[in-house]
């Protein structure tokens, strides 16, 4: 009698020999709880996946990115499933995983209610206690189109499998390059068929390895993400490894709702976006307004300090310097439209200051000596941004880029990015932000100018200086701006939200394009190198990162107003008006709150404008020459002799405390 046959495997590192037909699943003894799918070969795949020799197999958890992606993917299936069992006539569009959950999107002939949700989701959980079967198998592109005869959506993406699919907003998920597949859910006791979709895969084992989710709302999106397509509505949620997880994320959504900077900047007056104004662009109010100006005071003072030379270019140009600077080519469709003026000359609105810098650097002869030369500008820009994307403050249509452009020799260049990243942090620091990581985008094949070496070279440089920083250092394949490889500064909120802060990029081909030169101490013509940075990224995108940061209570330095006099009664108001004006002759910004308000009234007041100080007074500080602290936590310090309580507040603004 023969031996039955054996594959030679490598189980999570260690060689093994199984059987055949033997399934992923099988070779890990997976639950199909807390390891829901296997990576074989490198590849994510059902834990039913048979495997073959030489396979190497290792576990996918339901806690790792991979699998919450799985997971995530797998309950949007459940979504689908439930959303055409409630409404039959709803057609499928596409549901991926995203980043903390997943959508699907449906044709339906009316938007859904609240009440429809909660009627999915108790349907999603009655698909998910039956414990049906995630079945994969294999079909044709003749077969799936038999099969999905009355899904219009699903037919659009079989006819682009492998080509426009992959450029579509969440359609790899669906379809790929290779075969098409088709996954059944499958009833564990009837073995009937409950539903299908096309999909990739994989996904969880059942409907039962999924332990907790939450549908969070609903909105429309066009098909494959373009305006002329159907609008379709798009349905997300969230789905967590177990109920804690869930429930941890929702109050992670809480807190960043109480800090939403669209909301802070209305309830601390600080700005607004007038809808007679038009969608993302925001008008800074004179609380807001305040903050601006010492974010940009303090920054161009440490400008000044690392010996940047200001400039100011103007807000339009001639479309011909957009054509030689590559912006027109590559980025005409997040550009406003051009005005025609001068006898049919196009002007834009730049939506970079780059192009007017070179021209600066170019407008004299330059020597080596000169150089660096740090060119440095608040720059206000103008991007025509999709009006689904824009964001408050985030993502606008008009900004102000803190935007720096360096010019070097190719041998200062090494020393040149080390010092400006340490410069870049150091000043993040300053303003709060201290946990940061780094990543460098690299050259995109398919968007780029200028030859292999000079792209190796200086990815090469860049990421020479980013690990001096001694910070985690990831990849951004094909991320980088058409001109040059580029390092971003990432940095983490109080509440452990990731935000792209500062961008340096590395770039030899606009001195080549603007045929820029310096005179080297040979007497020779030489091409400079050009470094690209932002530190803030924008001016309102950064004051909206620290509004959330310190969900609107600002640090003494950069608060709107530092202190407010709060009179116990109105007999105390000249006493607190003196006190205001030893703490303006310092640089103070403070008020005193003179109104018909009760004191308590008055405290709640400035507890809600978030004021670091509260100074109160009554007929026993009078009398002492002093005044009482309330702080904004709340608590208190009371009879503080007028000098020393000056000397406090002083010193917590000059310490940005």
């Amino acid at each position: 009698m023969s031996a039955a046959p054996e594959l030679h495997i490598t189980l999570a590192g260690t060689p093994r020999a199984v059987a055949a037909t033997t399934t992923a699943g099988q070779a890990l003894e997976a639950d199909g709880k807390t390891v829901i799918a296997a990576l074989v070969n490198g590849e994510p795949r059902d834990l039913a996946h048979e495997l073959a020799d030489g396979d190497t197999v290792e576990p996918v958890a339901i806690g790792s990115e991979e699998g919450r992606a799985i997971l995530r993917h797998s309950t949007a299936h459940v979504l689908a499933q439930a959303v055409q069992e409630l409404f039959p006539e709803a057609k499928l569009g596409i549901g991926p995983p995203v980043e903390n959950g997943f959508y699907y999107d449906f044709d339906v002939a009316e938007p859904f209610t609240p009440a429809d949700l909660k009627a999915i989701e108790k349907k999603m959980q009655q698909i998910i206690k039956q414990g049906q079967r995630f079945d994969r198998r294999e079909v044709s592109d003749d077969d799936a189109r038999a099969e999905l005869a009355t899904e219009p959506y699903k037919l659009e993406l079989i006819g682009l499998k492998g080509g426009a699919a992959e450029a579509a907003e969440g359609a790899s998920a669906e379809v790929g390059g290779g075969e098409l597949t088709v996954y059944d859910n499958i009833h564990p006791r009837t073995g009937e068929q409950c539903w299908k979709d096309l999909c990739r895969g994989p996904h969880v084992p059942t409907t039962k390895s999924i332990p907790a989710f939450k549908l969070m709302r609903t909105a429309a999106a066009y098909w494959r993400g373009k305006e002329t397509n159907p609008q379709l509505q798009r349905v997300y949620g969230t789905a967590w490894e177990d109920k804690d997880a869930l429930k941890a994320y929702l109050a992670f959504l809480e807190e960043a709702e109480k800090r939403d900077h669209r909301k802070l900047g209305s309830e601390l007056d600080l700005f607004s976006i007038p809808d007679e104004i038009g969608s993302g662009l925001a008008v800074f109010h004179p609380k807001g307004g305040v903050v601006r100006r010492v974010m940009e005071d303090y920054s161009r003072k440490r400008h000044e300090e690392g010996g940047y030379e200001f400039v100011y270019t103007p807000h339009a140009t001639k479309s011909a310097l957009f054509e030689k600077s590559g912006h027109l080519d590559w980025y005409a469709d997040g550009m406003y439209p051009p005005m025609e003026l001068d006898g049919g000359q196009d002007y834009y609105l730049k939506p970079m200051n780059c192009p007017m810098h070179h021209l600066i650097f170019d407008a004299r002869g330059r020597s080596y000596r000169e150089l660096p030369l740090r060119l440095f500008e608040f720059g206000t820009v103008y991007r025509y941004e999709k009006s689904g994307v824009v964001h408050g403050l985030t993502r606008a249509r008009g900004f102000t880029q803190d935007d720096s452009h360096i010019y070097c020799t190719r041998e200062q260049m090494a020393d040149e990015l080390d010092s400006l990243l340490t410069f870049v942090l150091d000043l993040l620091r300053d303003y709060g932000l201290d946990d940061f990581y780094l990543e460098l985008s690299t050259k995109d094949p398919e968007k780029s100018v200028g030859s292999d070496e000079i792209w190796e070279e200086s990815t090469r440089v860049l990421r020479q200086a980013a690990d001096k920083q001694g910070l985690e250092l990831v990849m951004d394949p094909g991320g980088a701006a058409f001109y040059g490889p580029k390092v971003s500064v990432q940095a983490k909120d109080a509440i452990g939200r990731t935000w792209q802060m500062s961008t340096i990029q590395v770039d030899f081909n606009m001195p080549e394009r603007f045929d820029l030169e310096y005179t080297a101490a040979d007497g020779s013509r030489q091409r400079p190198v050009v470094i690209h940075r932002a530190l803030f990224g924008s001016i309102e995108r950064f004051f909206a990162v620290l509004l959330e940061h310190y969900a609107g209570a600002f640090p003494a330095w950069l608060a709107p107003v530092q202190a407010v006099g709060i009179p116990i009664a109105d007999e105390h108001v000249p006493y607190l008006q003196e006190v205001q004006a030893k703490l303006r002759a310092e640089g103070i910004r403070v008020e005193v709150d003179a109104g018909d308000d009760r004191m308590q009234k008055k405290i709640r007041n400035a507890q809600k404008q978030k004021v670091p100080f509260m100074v109160l007074a009554g007929d026993d500080d009078v009398a002492k020459g002093a005044v009482s602290f309330r702080y904004r936590d709340g608590s208190q310090n009371n009879g503080v002799p007028v000098d020393e309580a000056v000397a406090e507040i002083v010193a917590a603004v000059r310490e940005h405390r």
